[in-house]
């Protein structure tokens, strides 16, 4: 199938239309006024805490695609917030997202990926099913007088919608995704991301704030700077794009070169997905950078200290490769993307890190043309009650 020929019925030709008048204004949405932010909502300890315990621990996160486990009893072991997660397809097909700790003493009986019935831990060999039952104690007399069926895996709260296995980090919460994500749920659900396929993934530390590197993927005035040398930077219009909201989360159009060939030619197809890289901000943590042939996941989380973060980059292609050609195709796309990720954005991304570590002035400045990044702070901010000007 052409990875170009359909497009999502929600993003019709009124976006590219917005986009390329744009373009030929040599303008862009813009926010009201320039933000004053306080240098301490990045740097400060007592905030980062109150991000884990009030926000990140509380919301539902997308914790992974649901195309990484895509058959009946495949799983995948990944670290959020420094807790060991067993996602797992159950026999019925059901996802789980588990706490990935025995109850016997706290060992991890999975690691890694890939396809098992059961997980068994290292220290006294505690069988779990894919559905997290304790199914076997070897030397059961010695615990004779309790339940099994009350010590499987402690489950997360979750639901799989969207595409994804989405969870809440604190196991007695409850997830209400709709809650949520709001009318921002038909403008996800048009895309069909649970039909992708999964192909790869990086995960890597920057020092910097998670707050400022999720804000990196929220505006296009960095492109001609950082972004110089590669496809972004030389296929992108700097510092233009096309900005819509919905609630906590929002969307920016960022126009390629391309999109101005149909002012000469207004025949040629204005799908907006051919003529713009389209990102979403899921709130809080989650960038979705959708191309012509695949979706770039970026999920951003604070590691152990204000202006220290974990990355996960990984790629989904808009249809699942067929042969080993169209996977080497897709994995010199991945490489392209997550070098311009790594290479560019978070080459320079830790000197901002640094910047608010050491810097002595009380304020950073955030220009009505990054009305994207001035969203994300005032969401952040109302919900940590952090006072801006």
């Amino acid at each position: 199938m052409d990875p170009l020929a359909a497009t999502p019925s929600r993003l019709d030709r009124t976006l590219t239309e917005r986009g390329l008048a744009l373009v030929c204004a040599k303008s862009t949405d813009m926010a009201d006024s320039v933000l004053k932010v306080p240098l301490h909502y990045y740097r400060d300890p007592k905030i980062t805490e109150m991000e884990e315990s009030t926000i990140l621990r509380r919301t539902p996160l997308a914790i992974v695609p649901s195309s990484q486990i895509p058959h009946s009893h495949d799983y995948v072991v990944r670290s959020v917030l420094g807790d060991s997660l067993l996602v797992t397809r159950d026999a019925e097909g059901r996802a789980h997202v588990f706490l990935n700790y025995c109850r016997h003493r706290g060992a991890m009986p999975a690691c890694g990926s890939g396809n098992a019935r059961k997980f068994v831990c290292p220290y006294h060999a505690w069988n779990y099913d894919s559905a997290g039952k304790l199914v076997r104690i070897p030397g059961k007399a010695g615990f004779s007088d309790i339940n099994m069926d009350h010590y499987g895996l402690v489950e997360l709260p979750n639901e799989e919608r969207f595409g994804f296995v989405w969870a809440v980090l604190t196991a007695d919460a409850d997830i209400d995704l709709d809650a949520h994500l709001g009318e921002f749920a038909a403008e996800l659900d048009q895309w069909g991301y649970s039909s992708y396929g999964y192909h790869d993934e990086r995960e890597f530390d920057s020092e910097t704030s998670w707050k400022g590197a999720l804000e990196a993927f929220a505006e296009g005035y960095h492109f001609p700077f950082v972004h110089g040398q590669s496809v972004i930077g030389q296929n992108t219009v700097a510092n233009t794009h096309v900005y819509d909201e919905w609630g906590r989360h929002h969307r920016i159009g960022f126009p390629f070169n391309n999109i101005t060939d149909l002012s000469d030619n207004p025949s040629e197809d204005w799908d907006p997905v051919l003529r713009m890289g389209i990102i979403y901000w899921i709130y809080p943590n989650l960038i979705l950078a959708n191309s012509p042939v695949g979706v770039e996941i970026i999920d951003i989380l604070p590691a152990g200290s204000p202006t220290t973060c974990t990355v996960r980059h990984s790629w989904m292609a808009r249809y699942p490769a067929a042969d080993e050609a169209q996977r080497a195709f897709y994995d010199e796309i991945y490489l392209q993307v997550h070098a311009a990720v790594r290479d560019e954005d978070f080459a320079m991304l830790p000197q901002c890190g640094e910047g608010v570590r050491h810097g002595q002035h009380d304020h950073m400045v955030i220009g009505r043309n990054e009305i994207g990044v001035q969203h994300m702070i005032r969401v952040l901010a109302a919900d940590l009650g952090v006072a801006l000007e």
